[in-house]
């Protein structure tokens, strides 16, 4: 091959990875839209504005925890359920990965006075929090939930089972011990 032809078959490879790049890119940007949409038409919003509401609903301050599990997310989102009454209201907190379907935590609070009662049906296990506050691990078929309380707060704290020998009881405990009243 002459010179000249590899020069522009050298040319050619680069316009084509270049171009396959700029449309994943734009194949990225078209799922991140409609990933957008999608949390958005089942009433999700950001974070800050569904806690925002949560505590003027209740007219109090929320404590939350100040980590996360250690795994990926690409979406971290907020919803607000209001319903008639205060009995079910809650704040969903969800930290979703698109990509990676397992990876998928989230913390559902509500108002103590409205708790959900825990029964006991041989699935749990009891730990204790350091401000000697007692937790409940519950294992389910889809996830695992971490129930606890501190301030006016009931904390449900979940993990898709699929990934608990990452995210352990133990570091959902740890996790909770980072809210502070």
């Amino acid at each position: 091959m002459n010179r000249n032809a590899s020069h522009i078959l050298l040319a050619l490879s680069f316009l084509l990875i270049l171009s396959s790049t700029e449309k994943v890119h734009a194949n990225e940007i078209d799922d991140a839209q409609s990933d957008e949409k999608f949390f958005a038409d089942i009433g999700y919003k950001t974070p800050d504005e569904a806690i925002k509401e949560f505590e003027q609903h209740f007219k109090q301050n929320l404590k939350l925890p100040l980590k996360i599990p250690p795994i990926a997310f690409t979406h971290y989102l907020g919803r607000f359920s209001d319903l008639d009454g205060d009995l079910n209201d809650s704040l969903d907190l969800t930290f979703t990965n698109v990509k990676i379907p397992e990876n998928h935590y989230s913390l559902d609070i509500r108002h103590v006075n409205n708790k959900i009662i825990l029964r006991d049906r041989g699935n749990q296990k009891t730990y204790t929090l350091k401000d000697g506050q007692k937790a409940v691990y519950i294992i389910e078929r889809g996830s695992n939930i971490f129930v606890f309380e501190k301030g006016n707060w009931q904390y449900m704290l979940s993990i898709n089972n699929r990934i608990t020998d990452i995210v352990t009881p133990e570091m959902l405990m740890d996790i909770a011990n980072t809210i502070e009243y």
